[in-house]
């Protein structure tokens, strides 16, 4: 204990070895990719390797305990920061969340999830009883009703080696449905490009041959850089000399860490796909699952390396499957939008689960998307980046499509120089027009309300938008929607 008494706070309690493997006693952890949120001690970390882990991914917002971590890649200090398409390729959560934002911890890592990930995370299980539950806890609750169980495990870190409390606590299984296959896969090659690939008109083909060379150049220097670092560093270690510190390092908040050749490929290539995304002015056809396919790709060193017929081809399918993808985005939308709130579905019978005949009404309400901090009470609404924020996003993109309204286009500034103008995301909305909070501000096809509590309220701009939506949903799964719904020109009635 002696060793924590400096950052020990009321989150920290590491967890006992007989907890985690008590955790993992129904898994399979050989071979796969684990991500653990909040590592702080390591033991979760460790007890993964010693069941033979392919890779563990971790964050730690304390500086002294992420400094001093074995056995895991760290990809950030907060994870409540981490995005889905940095852990796409995760087939592992366990997690003992800190218990003063457990649900914000248990929430976002089902958001960023990819499909067929499973969660194992601890929580106090007064969080899964309480009769005045949160709206947090009960979505947790609907989560787990859905798509798992949870078992009460009792005062386990009462007798901890480490620090020891008797608070009841509960463990929490998880599996996001779906089965993780890429969605782009089988479709790429590792074959050396052909000379006379030319480009599809999309964008020219020397910018693409260039980004190639740039990729490969750079990652054919980084063994003689890395070597290079370790004689100089070696020569000057025995006179004292510090100052300078030669290699190749990633910023890590305050600091920097070392990387390794194929830290940087993995980096690079991730950067080089986004760069050509950007060349490609393919806004509108990027969506989160686009980008957590790629990274999924580049993680698990699947056949999809950064050449130009790779390029090429990437662009192809990600073009030829726009309407598919679109249509998934909005089905997907509507089920998170109804799971919500109650009050974000019209229903005309029994439970919308059952009835074939139901709508998203034109006002619904997103729950956990912004954040209201005591310390600035004058301050504006700031959307959290979350996987909620990403999907409303990507429910702009389907509109967009669906209604034939452009993305983004070319507009000429007062130089008279032409550049593309793309539609605004949320969070950066938000941030940009200082809102307000309880105030309506007007964002692509809705209005929008930031309320301190968190919750955020949209409400469809305009009808014939919302009556496309819900059309969209209901000729996709074979359902019927009241005659009299398209002429209503205020919210569908309860």
């Amino acid at each position: 204990m002696e060793k924590y008494q400096n950052i020990f706070n009321r989150d920290f309690y590491p967890t006992p070895t007989e907890v985690v493997e008590q955790m993992l006693c129904m898994t399979d952890v050989t071979g796969k990719y684990c991500l653990e949120p909040s590592f702080g001690s390591g033991n979760i970390v460790r007890v993964l390797n010693e069941q033979h882990a392919k890779e563990v991914l971790g964050c730690e917002i304390n500086d002294t305990l992420r400094k001093g971590i074995k056995g895991c890649t760290v990809i950030g200090n907060d994870f409540l920061q981490v995005q889905a398409e940095e852990v796409s390729h995760v087939q592992l959560i366990v997690m003992n969340p800190p218990f003063s934002a457990q649900e914000a911890h248990i929430l976002h890592a089902w958001n960023i999830a990819p499909a067929g990930c499973e969660i194992i995370t601890l929580c106090n299980s007064a969080m899964l009883n309480r009769q005045y539950a949160t709206s947090a806890q009960r979505e947790i609750r609907g989560i787990i009703e859905n798509n798992g169980y949870s078992e009460v495990l009792g005062d386990v870190f009462s007798q901890s080696d480490e620090r020891r409390t008797d608070c009841i606590i509960a463990m929490i299984r998880l599996v996001k449905p779906g089965t993780g296959d890429m969605e782009f896969d089988g479709y790429f090659t590792d074959e050396a490009d052909e000379p006379e690939l030319q480009g599809n008109g999309l964008i020219p083909y020397n910018v693409v041959r260039e980004a190639v060379q740039r990729y490969v150049a750079a990652v054919s220097k980084v063994d003689a850089v890395l070597a290079a670092s370790d004689e100089i560093n070696a020569l000057t270690k025995e006179l004292g000399f510090g100052a300078i510190k030669f290699g190749a390092y990633k910023p890590n908040r305050d600091n920097f860490e070392r990387t390794t050749k194929e830290q940087f490929k993995k980096a690079l290539q991730k950067a080089a796909w986004r760069w050509i995304f950007d060349k490609f002015n393919m806004g509108k056809y990027v969506t989160k699952s686009v980008l957590e396919t790629v990274n999924k790709a580049v993680e698990m060193q699947s056949n999809m390396p950064f050449t130009m017929k790779n390029v090429y081809r990437m662009i192809e399918i990600i073009v030829g499957t726009h309407s598919d993808r679109m249509q998934q985005v909005i089905l997907d939308a509507f089920d998170i939008i109804c799971k919500f709130s109650d009050d974000n579905a019209t229903y005309y019978g029994e439970k919308w689960k059952t009835n074939s005949i139901h709508m998203v009404n034109k006002k619904f309400i997103v729950p956990n998307i912004c954040s209201y901090d005591l310390r600035w009470p004058s301050a504006t609404v700031d959307v959290s980046y979350s996987g909620k924020a990403v999907e409303m996003d990507d429910v702009v993109k389907a509109l967009c499509f669906l209604t034939g309204t452009p993305y983004e286009k070319e507009v000429i500034d007062a130089d008279g120089n032409k550049h593309t103008e793309k539609m605004i995301g949320l969070q950066e909305f938000s941030r940009k027009n200082g809102m307000a909070w309880g105030e309506w501000y007007d964002w692509t096809f809705f209005r929008i309300k930031g309320h301190k509590k968190g919750t955020m309220h949209f409400e469809f701009k305009d009808n014939d938008t919302w009556y496309k939506f819900n059309q969209s949903v209901a000729s996709a799964r074979g359902w019927e929607l009241p005659s009299n719904v398209k002429t209503k020109k205020k919210g569908a009635t309860k």
